[in-house]
């Protein structure tokens, strides 16, 4: 009786480890495909475990949100030290943004923590104090350069940031889905999947005292493609684990 006592410990923790990890990598394909708000049944399904043992390793969303993302979310960090040390504050400022908005456009879940505010998360209040000294550091070098206008607030750019931000999911979907409804494959114009580069350089022009010459990166979105964009951005619309299989 006391050997197998002592066996069953043992056991139970490591059953409680591969629980936990199959909680995490569920965790994150789910996040990643639905972002944030995905249902924690949904979650747990993909595991392969009750609800009860997902509640019992993370009883609170931004629990499981925190362990998620903890570790990725020090590549935003890294990104945004390497543009504070960039000779030329422009060139630091838009390589910087370059490599959020690519993340945002490749995880739905972390275009949601990093274009939003979850409550409890800490490794994401790091990040987004980081993100703001940042771009407050490139932007006071980028006044003193006369580069951008000096009226110009950090708060000004991170607002115009989220706001552009939140509508990469949506693009980047839209863009990407292939023809449906027995639509011949290429009757459909797709956008390149970094659409958003065009709509952020744009924003970045903004910000200047004098234009730049050149042109924009990525073609401009057709009506077809726009109209599709502001189908995703509401409220209608279908999740990708809800889809139908092949749509």
């Amino acid at each position: 009786m006391t050997v197998g006592a002592r066996d069953g410990a043992p056991r139970q923790r490591r059953d409680a480890r591969r629980n936990r990890e199959l909680l995490l990598e569920a965790a994150h394909e789910v996040f990643t495909e639905q972002g944030l708000d995905a249902p924690l049944d949904v979650i747990a399904r993909r595991a392969g475990v009750g609800n009860a043992t997902l509640y019992r390793h993370f009883p609170a969303r931004a629990a499981l949100v925190d362990a998620v993302f903890r570790d990725s979310l020090t590549g935003t960090m890294d990104a945004g030290e390497r543009a504070r040390r960039a000779p030329d504050a422009w060139a630091g400022l838009t390589a910087y943004l370059e490599t959020v908005f690519s993340t945002l456009a490749a995880d739905r879940g972390s275009n949601d923590l990093m274009t939003t505010h979850l409550r409890g998360v800490g490794s994401l209040e790091a990040v987004h104090e980081h993100n703001r000294g940042t771009v407050d550091a490139l932007l006071s070098r980028l006044r003193d350069e006369g580069t951008v206008r000096a009226d110009v607030t950090t708060e000004d750019v991170l607002f115009g940031l989220a706001a552009l931000g939140r509508a990469v999911p949506a693009l980047t979907a839209a863009t990407t889905t292939p023809p449906t409804d027995g639509a011949a494959p290429g009757a459909a114009t797709a956008a390149p999947p970094d659409a958003w580069r065009r709509p952020l350089a744009l924003f970045l022009a903004g910000l200047r005292t004098a234009p730049v010459a050149g042109a924009l990166p990525a073609p401009a979105l057709t009506a077809a493609e726009l109209g599709e964009v502001l189908r995703e951005l509401g409220p209608h619309r279908t999740r990708a684990g809800d889809r139908a299989p092949g749509a």
